[in-house]
This record gives structure tokens, sequence and C-alpha cells, in this order.
């Protein structure tokens, strides 16, 4: 119980203050641990370092600002505590795979790392692939009345995360939300809901519809990325859910996402289950 309350205050402490100066001496302080206690129980919890999971936050939230504000580059640099906007852009461009201006031009998923979120229940292990705020999400199906979400699975991250390291992961999760973001285009959010888990808001009832936006993604299936001298294909796997605003609560519907989301695991590349 400690270890989580430790763990639940880091997450707040880092999350609200994504455009202060950070340090982890600073968090451990304001978590009444040791540094060292912090750190364990941090990488437990997640498989990565502090320092890298607030860095992925700050560019996450820089990309959503980047599409949402008028803010400039360097605005947003020194906002979120780079020392300049040279090194904000090769921060960015290392996450991200293009350059800020770039991005702006060519994304309209900004969500790569989604805010951490803590389960009692479920404490320990990848965080990252238990999981995520999904508040945005929530709130825009609420407006809707009847719709159908994509889910989608990538095939083989643990494996990949295993074998090839973490880095090379996070590209097949970037690549996953590249092609989710061209066949979504400005009609269809796109959201990542876990580890190796995102969904797609369609606005669809139509099953023929449906389909083609699905097969738009799963169409790339097999296709091969090439990311820290590692060359290797990337596909997805893809489940659908009829979502009504009267069904749900937020916590029902994440498990319900995951429930769908998961079920995908040993289902065929190529076409869509179905949930109702």
């Amino acid at each position: 119980m400690r270890s989580f309350c430790v763990f639940v205050s880091a997450l707040d402490y880092i999350e609200n203050n994504l455009c202060n100066l950070i340090t982890q001496e600073e968090i451990a302080k304001n978590c009444y641990c040791s540094l060292s206690a912090l750190q364990k129980i941090w990488r437990y919890c997640t498989h990565t370092s502090l320092k890298e999971y607030i860095s992925k936050r700050r560019l996450t939230r820089c990309a959503e600002e980047l599409l949402k504000t008028d803010a400039t580059v360097t605005d947003i640099a020194f906002r979120y505590q780079y020392n300049s906007p040279e090194v904000f852009c090769r921060a960015f461009k290392k996450l991200w795979n293009v350059s800020p201006s770039e991005f702006k031009s060519t994304w309209r998923f900004t969500g790569i790392f989604p805010k951490i979120t803590a389960d009692e229940n479920n404490f320990g292990g990848n965080y990252m692939g238990r999981r995520v705020d999904i508040s945005e999400l929530y709130e825009l199906l609420r407006s809707m009345a009847v719709t159908y979400v994509l889910c989608f699975d990538i095939v083989g991250l643990d494996m990949i995360n295993k074998n090839y390291g973490y880095a090379v992961g996070d590209a097949v999760i970037l690549e996953t939300a590249r092609r989710l973001d061209n066949a979504a285009g400005d009609e269809c959010p796109v959201f990542r809901i876990g580890g190796d888990e995102f969904c797609m808001v369609t606005g669809l009832t139509d099953k023929c519809a449906l389909e083609k936006l699905a097969d738009a993604v799963l169409s790339h299936n097999g296709e091969e990325i090439t990311s820290e001298g590692v060359t290797l294909p990337v596909a997805v796997r893809a489940a659908a859910v009829k979502y009504s605003a009267e069904n749900f609560n937020y916590k029902e519907l994440f498990d319900r996402l995951w429930e769908v989301t998961n079920s995908a695991d040993a289902h065929d590349t190529s076409e869509i289950k179905y949930f109702e």
C-alpha cells in the first residue's frame, strides 16, 4: 500500500508540473520517500525511468499544443523547460520522427504517450500496458448517440520489446499511430488506450463503411519499418464494438474496450471481429 501511494503521488506531481522544472529529488521529497525507493517503485511499475516518462509526457503535450494552439515552437520549447528551440526540436523529432513543423502539416493524433493512471487492484508490472487516462475519449463518446469504435491491438509488441528493446517497440507504436492517423483523417479521432492498444471513434453505424475504414489500416499489415538497425514487419488486429452513451460509465467503458481489444489477440489480422 505504501508503494502504491508513492506511485500515485509521483504520477500526480509529474502531471501537475510538466511546465515547471522537475527534479527526481523533488519528486521523492513530495512523495515522502528516498530517491532510490522512488526510482525502484517507478521502474517496477512502468519498465521505464522517471526521466523518460517525463520527457514522453512533455512531448505528447507539446504535440497537442502544436496542433491546437497558435503557440510558436519557441513558446512551447521554453514552456516545457527545454533550454532552446533547437534542443526541443531534436527531442521532438526523436519521439515523433518528424520536426515540429512537419508534424503540424502531417499529423492529427497527438496522444502517443497518455498519462498513466493508477489502479490499486492491478498494482505492479508494466503499467503502461494497463491503465491510462481516457477522459477525453469518454467525454467524446458521451456526446454521441451510437457509434462503432474500432479497437486495434499491435501484434507481438511484448516480444518486440523483449527481443529488440523498448526503443524499437516505441517505433512500432509510432508507426501504428501513423497508420491509424492516416486512415482516420479529420473525422475519426484516435486514442491510445494502453501499451499496445489503440481505438478509433468512427461515428459510423454502417458495417460496410466501417469495414472500409478498418481495411485502410489492415491493408498495411506486414509492411516493414527499420529502427535501431532492426527491420521488422508491423501488423495490428482489429475488433469493433457498438457504443451507446446509455450503456457505459467511465470504468465500464475502459473495461469494455480492453475486453474487445484483447479479444483480438488470436483473431485473423485481415478482418474485424465484432462485438455488440
